[in-house]
């Protein structure tokens, strides 16, 4: 775990003071945006379908670009979001968080469309917002037992079990918590420098996606599509 992400585990908690209506219904609301779409943004499976016509059906090269795509897209929205200081945080970092849990889930939701999952099912959209912890988080959860499996496990089970939905909301809201104050705050106290904020922002957000879409896309393996 690096020095942002402790700083961020053990603000976290507190977090609640600085912004009181992030609570984990962000992430569920977050995910359905990204499937259904928002304002200009076209759901998952639209944007999928477009980069697959693009690259004239062939699926890899349609996940290669919608990665590419959303990383851009987090990049900017962590630029934005993070060049304030203190002042701007009760603001920026609720913003900062939905934002990029509704890229992330729309960048996995789209890959999982691809690959022939029902984004649609509630096993996959479980798998989708498990993918946006990364490979190690998922794996130390899974030790831990506070996970049951991976997400390819999840998005196959013979059944789904809703009170998994609470379980998984919670992890991914603590954790983009605490990612997001660790890098806000790690920022801040060191420098105090509004544009290096942004930097660090874009880049800091732009590679943890980066992470998500190729743990993604190891995760769901192709199926058969429909």
């Amino acid at each position: 775990m690096g020095a942002k992400s402790s700083i961020g585990k053990s603000v976290a908690p507190r977090l609640t003071n600085l912004a009181p209506g992030l609570t984990d219904g962000f992430v569920r609301e977050a995910l359905r945006h990204a499937i259904s779409g928002l304002g200009p943004l076209p759901g998952a499976a639209a944007a999928a379908e477009k980069q697959l016509a693009d690259h004239r059906g062939h699926v890899d090269g349609a996940v290669q670009e919608l990665i590419d795509m959303h990383v851009r897209y987090a990049g900017a929205q962590g630029f934005v979001t993070n060049l304030g200081g203190l002042i701007t945080a009760a603001v920026a970092i609720p913003t900062n968080v939905t934002g990029l849990a509704l890229i992330q889930c729309r960048m996995v939701a789209s890959i999982a469309h691809l690959r022939g999952y029902d984004v649609m099912d509630p096993r996959v959209r479980n798998a989708v917002l498990m993918s946006t912890l990364g490979a190690g988080e998922v794996d130390q959860r899974v030790k831990r037992k506070q996970l049951p499996a991976p997400p390819m496990a999840v998005a196959t089970a013979p059944l789904h079990d809703p009170d998994l939905d609470r379980v998984i909301s919670a992890e991914v809201a603590s954790e983009l918590i605490a990612r997001v104050a660790g890098k806000r705050l790690a920022t801040v106290i060191g420098r105090r420098v509004p544009m290096v904020g942004g930097l660090v922002g874009l880049s800091a957000d732009a590679f943890a996606t980066w992470r998500v879409g190729r743990y993604a896309e190891r995760e769901f393996l192709p199926r058969a599509r429909r």
